[in-house]
């Protein structure tokens, strides 16, 4: 329940903060987004993948945030193409709705629906499924469509030398190594990765506007309902009813996918310039419509 409080605190914060006149609101965000992608994540990596045990079955929760996010680029670039959408535009669409906020929504709701045992599913959807595709698809998207035309070069550099996915190489190794930090060094990771919750949405409420006469709000609505509606309805058709799985995992994988827009996400699609109100109203109106959202998800995975 504290993390719920906490979302809305910190949107609501934001908002006051950015009707202070004096209150400079563009540097903030800014600074507030660099912390969250250079340290939160990284620290967050480091403290939660060298911790995975890995089983061919764990393929379906990492799978998730891949499948979302391929589907939401062929999406969007299709309706892109088809309607003459500027490239920061569909870029945006796909980084926002393309990724769920599968770790700080998702871990709590998990926990309190599934325990412990769902948690580590979730963790696995989170880490080397939304983490590792924003790290690597993520930032391919936001610089070729923030860009224009980069060469293959400058991409894989982005690629290479984004600190949050620099950071997973190394868990991952640690991982394959059997090994782990000392005890005070992931306390400090843990607490420094807790803090991209309130960073982020500290940042995201200086940014929202409620606007009636927003040119976004139809491409809002859009994004929202592919993310709410078709990508859990996707995983639930692909796993269900045409792989046949049914378990608890599975459940938890779907769930996952119904999540509001990734947050980080949003602050990726901010920072290259990707329609930065947009991707700020994705996470606004996302989280609280998710709450109705995932009732309907939750009442119908008890069916699996």
């Amino acid at each position: 329940m504290n993390n719920f409080i906490l979302i809305f605190v910190f949107l609501f914060l934001g908002i006051v903060l950015q009707n202070i006149k004096a209150f400079p609101v563009i540097s903030v965000y800014k600074l507030l987004n660099k912390l969250v992608i250079y340290i939160c994540l990284p620290a967050l990596a480091l403290y939660y993948i060298p911790k995975i045990d890995w089983s061919p079955e764990l393929l379906f929760p990492i799978g998730v945030a891949w499948i979302g996010f391929v589907v939401s680029y062929l999406f969007f670039s299709f309706l892109g193409n088809k309607f003459g959408w500027s490239k920061k535009l569909t870029g945006c669409l796909i980084i926002t709705t393309g990724l769920g906020n599968t770790s700080f929504l998702g871990f709590p709701i998990i926990e309190a629906l599934y325990g412990e045992e769902g948690l580590k599913t979730a963790i696995l959807v989170d880490q080397p499924g939304s983490f590792v595709v924003l790290s690597t698809l993520g930032i391919l998207v936001a610089t070729v469509y923030s860009t224009g035309s980069p060469n293959g070069v400058q991409i894989a550099k982005k690629i290479l030398f984004f600190p949050p996915f620099i950071t997973f190489l190394v868990a991952c190794l640690m991982n394959v190594c059997n090994v782990d930090f000392h005890e005070y060094i992931q306390v400090l990771f843990q607490k420094m990765g807790s803090a991209v919750t309130p960073l982020a949405l500290l940042s995201v409420g200086l940014q929202l506007r409620f606007e009636r006469k927003s040119q976004h709000w139809k491409f809002l609505g859009l994004g929202l309902l592919y993310k709410l509606i078709l990508t859990p309805a996707l995983i639930y058709v692909l796993y269900v009813l045409i792989l046949q799985q049914h378990s608890k995992i599975i459940q938890v994988a779907i769930l996952e996918s119904a999540m509001a827009p990734m947050i980080t996400a949003c602050i990726l699609a901010s920072t290259h310039g990707l329609k930065p109100r947009l991707s700020s109203m994705m996470i606004g109106f996302g989280i609280p419509l998710s709450f109705i959202t995932l009732l309907f998800w939750y009442f119908l995975v008890q069916l699996v």
